[in-house]
């Protein structure tokens, strides 16, 4: 009997799937929060064979192939295979590294092929391009545990924070002969380090980092979550920019869009010839105002998306704290549109129910790690417990940005001073709702655009008045409860409108009331990191007194902060008016000294070994039991030191 030869393929063994049934289930439920390993364009070792593995999610494709130099382009060369019903597609691309652009080719169900940038690629083509890059983000060496760990340690509440609102694009050009002069992150990190420590921010807050298209859409309008934008450099020199300012002291907060994205055609939008990310209901799905796509947050796959994004910038890049744009437009559905073009939620009322389970959902998430990150909502309306933990019904965020109160004191200080008397409350609003929330107070990049005049020139009065009106907003500004924020060229009353296509102007910084200006805000800076009585109780009444709120004849504010400590407690004084008050007594809590820190011409220096000090008289004013006299002058504003122990 012949015995015949078993034949054995020579084929090698097909590879399991590196998306693994595991991956798929975590997915699925939207609980996979690193969910970038598994997505996007990685390097991989498959049959001794190096090169890039890809996964993709295009749930309605008939097929999705990848494309790239290496093949030609051509979208029949290397075909991904799909996942069972996951909707996930993984193939390899032999032979490819990282630096290659590459885009999906994706058949829709009608047979239409679109052509896309990848969802999770960690680097893009610079613009007008529109190929995501490969690139392996695993590299880098950093060096910043020390600032890590003491972030960790830090109660964010009781601590100073003074944020630096920045466009890197416009803040500083190079004059290379590039159309742009963008300079690269590592010349970036060096030159606004050394800005942000010598005026003494705590934080700096970048716009729109992750790869967008258009530079007027100011990075809102994105293309490329997963990837910090090409413009400026790769995914390591952004590393060494954070690292860097980690290094001298300075934390790092990214501007985050998960409310809408652009109809590019190679963005998210339709992304596998239906409606993928976005909602399809258009009177969900778009935002009528901006011609933009709206998540769908009913979707596992999309909230993962969103939520595996937002911890990606934390564990990768190691940022601070995450600045939620365009919240209001989240949470309401009827935001910007009219009766009749949006469509209420079960209980027929205007809250989009499953954007506030994101919220808590990611938010849980962020506050569960207790590592010292925060997150902060762009919150412009007045929801309820916005910072408020979600297990009591909060949304969960860290802090607020108090819109309310930045649109009151720009209105207040936009008027002619012999008007405000009748605007007075208009400035002491703000405290009666202060502890409601963790409030951030905003003088953003939106107060100095589309004609609404640069922060200077809001300012009524001849230049000089400007600046000092300016000032004494500026130490009112400080003294209220409250975390700060100013956006860049407003620490020296930049004249013009803020432009992307240009950088600051600062050549004007040194003329001299700009420079004058410039450091009164460094001294300001610098006696707010110094004394907590400026911060440690900016969510309580135990840190705020007001001396004099109602002083409206006069529009002169006066009130005290404190620490909890009994001292070093600090009593304030502005004049908003050009009007001098020789003699002006205003109240003072306790006996003693009254050391002065600043007044109008900024911090004050010691003269002959000794500061300048006033003695607190018996006798009462503004229902304390002491007083103090001194003249004030025309804008004069003053900050002094007191112990009450």
């Amino acid at each position: 009997m012949t015995k015949t030869k078993s034949i054995i393929s020579s084929q090698p063994k097909a590879e399991p799937a590196f998306f693994t049934e595991y991956d798929r289930y975590l997915f699925g439920n939207g609980r996979d929060y690193k969910i970038y390993e598994k997505m996007g364009a990685h390097p991989a070792v498959i049959h001794q064979k190096k090169g890039m593995r890809f996964d993709v999610w295009a749930p309605h494709a008939k097929r999705v192939s990848i494309i790239c130099e290496r093949n030609g382009w051509d979208i029949k060369a290397n075909y991904l295979k799909p996942l069972d019903r996951s909707g996930v597609f993984e193939g390899f691309q032999e032979g490819m590294s990282t630096g290659e652009l590459y885009k999906y080719a994706i058949e829709t169900e009608q047979g239409k092929i679109l052509y896309k940038a990848d969802p999770y690629a960690f680097y893009a083509e610079m613009r007008p391009g529109t190929a995501s890059c490969t690139a392996d983000i695993t590299k880098f060496k950093w060096h910043d545990a020390k600032w890590m760990q003491e972030r960790k340690e830090q109660n964010t509440f009781a601590s100073p924070m003074s944020i630096y609102e920045c466009h890197l694009g416009s803040w500083r050009k190079q004059n290379d002969g590039s159309a742009d002069g963008f300079m690269n992150y590592r010349e970036l990190a060096k030159e606004l380090t050394d800005y942000c420590c010598h005026m003494g921010y705590t934080h700096v807050e970048l716009m729109g980092i992750a790869e967008h298209p258009f530079d007027g859409s100011w990075g809102y309008q994105v293309t490329g979550y997963y990837a910090p934008t090409s413009r400026y450099g790769t995914p390591e020199d952004f590393m060494f920019f954070i690292n860097h300012l980690h290094l001298h002291g300075i934390g790092v907060i990214l501007d985050w869009v998960p409310a809408h994205f652009p109809k590019d055609a190679h963005g998210l939008a339709d992304f596998d010839g239906t409606p993928t990310y976005e909602y399809a209901d258009p009177r969900k799905g778009e935002h009528p105002e901006w011609g933009t796509k709206i998540f769908d947050y009913t979707k596992n796959e999309v909230k993962n998306f969103l939520i595996g994004n937002a911890l990606f910038w934390f564990d990768e890049y190691h940022i601070d704290g995450l600045r939620v744009d365009a919240v209001a437009s989240m949470l309401y559905l009827d935001y910007g549109r009219k009766q009749g073009e949006w469509v209420p939620n079960k209980y027929g009322s205007n809250g989009n129910l499953e954007a506030i389970e994101f919220f808590k959902h990611l938010n849980s998430v962020i506050r569960g790690r207790k590592d010292g990150t925060i997150i902060i909502a762009e919150e412009s309306t007045a929801w309820p417990k916005v910072t408020e933990a979600p297990e009591n019904d909060g949304l969960g965020f860290t802090y607020k940005w108090n819109m309310g109160w930045m649109h009151d004191f720009l209105d207040y200080m936009k008027l002619d001073p012999l008007f405000r008397k009748g605007a007075h409350n208009k400035m002491t609003f703000g405290m009666s709702y202060a502890a409601s929330e963790k409030f951030i107070l905003v003088l953003s990049h939106d107060e100095v655009v589309h004609l609404k005049c640069s922060m200077i020139n809001k300012m009524p009065g001849c230049e000089v008045d400007k600046f000092r009106n300016l000032k004494c907003g500026y130490l009112f500004m400080f003294g209220h409860a409250g975390k700060k924020l100013l956006f860049m060229g407003q620490d020296f009353g930049q004249s013009h409108e803020w432009d992307e296509k240009v950088q600051l102007s600062w050549d004007e910084a040194e003329q001299p009331l700009n420079k004058d200006l410039q450091n009164f805000v460094k001294d300001l800076l610098h006696l707010y990191k110094k004394y907590p009585a400026f911060y440690a109780k900016d969510d309580s009444w135990d840190g705020f007194q007001w001396m004099n709120a109602d002083d409206a004849e006069r529009s002169i504010y006066s009130f005290v902060r404190r620490d909890g400590t009994g001292k070093n407690s600090l009593l304030f004084i502005v004049n908003m008016t050009p009007m001098e008050r020789n003699g002006y007594m205003v109240g003072a809590p306790h006996a003693g000294r009254y050391t002065l820190l600043l007044d109008r011409d900024g911090a004050v220096s010691i003269q002959d070994g000794k500061r300048t000090q006033y003695t607190a008289l018996k006798g009462e004013c503004d229902h304390q039991k002491y007083h103090l006299t001194f003249d004030l002058p025309p804008y004069g504003c003053a900050i002094f030191k007191f112990n009450e122990k």
